[in-house]
């Protein structure tokens, strides 16, 4: 069963948004007025709501989110942008809270105009609707997904022994395609009911997606949509602040948190069989680690090798080699679940197909270069590259 934060209530609803008849509007309330973080795509097409979004966040206050699937209300203009802020006026009005205390989001198609009549429905439903329940958070999950093939939400109670008392933290995502975000995931949310000051918050927040969204690749293609937002209210009567042991703990248990919704975008990938876990070590700075695993993470060759189970090192070191860091080659390893099969710069014998069965055995693929270079590591995840994506993205308009 999943921990449900103090004061929180959630719904999620159909309004017609979506052929399939699947919920397409969720409504997320606070009773008590959160602290609120975000976390932006930095596409400079970013969607009405991302503008809204990002105008609000100075002032670090949120009583609700409301989010709508099925359409992204990106490269919609003017008009767009005053279907975002129609959609956050009406939940302003009907929770009787300050507009700028309203934050929404959207994802699906880009370039059509929200069906603003069947949204206001949708949003009024989904406030007659709102519970604390599990069910109701159910709803309200499947409500942001779009070509999803499941449900992404984590949930942690966590017990603070110094202040003798108990908080809880639930979050989830959405995201199947049209990922390497240069902030976070499509669309995620996490809340909390412990009191965390707005600009802590920020800077947590972005630090854990750093760690994780950042750390993901699908397809190499940053949305319009990027969103993720953290509320805090306080509800459980535990503030925390930076520098202490509950402080860390916290962070720990975001960042986990975090980490699970994000490799299971990767999972979740359109098509996808496997999730590559990428690690790169022994470079001079992170920046380098980072501009390695990420180059192998989004080539081709080497997410349609791990497809067909084959451990092709040559496409894995070639990658890292125009990746735009400078390294002796001859001081390179590459390593296959646990197996080494190129060293110092050459590749060594092993047992191909041995490795290639372990391959296919394994929904994760752990893919660790070494180099010679310096202290200094990164990792990152990524989902495999299939026919099944291909031709999903070639019928499907995006």
């Amino acid at each position: 069963m999943l921990d449900i934060p103090k004061n929180f209530q959630f719904a999620g609803v159909s309004c017609g948004i979506k052929a399939s008849g699947n919920n397409d509007v969720s409504l997320f309330v606070t009773h008590s007025e959160a602290t609120v973080a975000g976390v932006f795509t930095q596409n400079r097409f970013c969607a009405a709501p991302v503008t809204l979004c990002k105008e609000r966040l100075s002032q670090g206050l949120a009583n609700a989110v409301v989010v709508n699937s099925g359409n992204a209300n990106a490269c919609t203009g003017d008009e767009g942008l005053a279907n975002a802020n129609a959609m956050v006026n009406q939940v302003a009005g009907l929770l009787h809270v300050d507009a700028s205390r309203v934050y929404v989001m959207s994802t699906g198609i880009i370039g059509q105009q929200l069906p603003m009549e069947k949204v206001a429905t949708g949003i009024g439903a989904a406030y007659l609707q709102l519970d604390d329940g599990h069910d109701a958070f159910s709803d309200s999950v499947e409500g942001i997904m779009t070509t999803d093939k499941f449900p992404k939400c984590t949930s942690q109670n966590l017990v603070f022994v110094k202040h003798e008392g108990e908080a809880r933290l639930i979050a989830m995502a959405k995201g199947a395609g049209m990922i390497a975000p240069n902030m976070a995931t499509m669309l995620g949310l996490f809340l909390t009911d412990v009191a965390i000051a707005a600009d802590h918050l920020q800077q947590l927040l972005s630090e854990v997606c750093k760690e994780s969204f950042n750390k993901i690749s699908v397809d190499g293609h940053t949305s319009t949509n990027d969103t993720v937002l953290m509320l805090a209210n306080g509800a459980s009567g535990i503030t925390l602040t930076p520098g202490t042991e509950e402080w860390t703990m916290f962070r720990n248990s975001l960042c986990e948190s975090a980490i699970s919704l994000a490799k299971s975008i990767c999972r979740d990938g359109e098509g996808a069989t496997h999730v590559l876990d990428i690690h790169a070590s022994g470079l001079v700075s992170e920046s380098d680690a980072d501009k390695i695993v990420h180059a192998v993470a989004e080539s081709p060759l080497v997410k349609t090798a791990i497809t067909g189970n084959d451990p092709n090192w040559g496409r894995i070191v070639s990658a890292a080699g125009y990746a735009g860091v400078n390294f002796d080659a001859a001081k390179v390893s590459l390593a296959i679940l646990g197996t080494t099969i190129f060293q110092d710069g050459a590749p060594i014998p092993f047992d191909a197909a041995a490795l290639s069965g372990r391959m296919q055995d394994n929904e994760e693929v752990l893919i660790e270069l070494t180099f010679g270079e310096g202290e200094s590591a990164s990792n990152c995840w990524a989902s495999d590259l299939t026919t099944e994506y291909v031709e999903f993205n070639s019928e499907y308009t995006t």
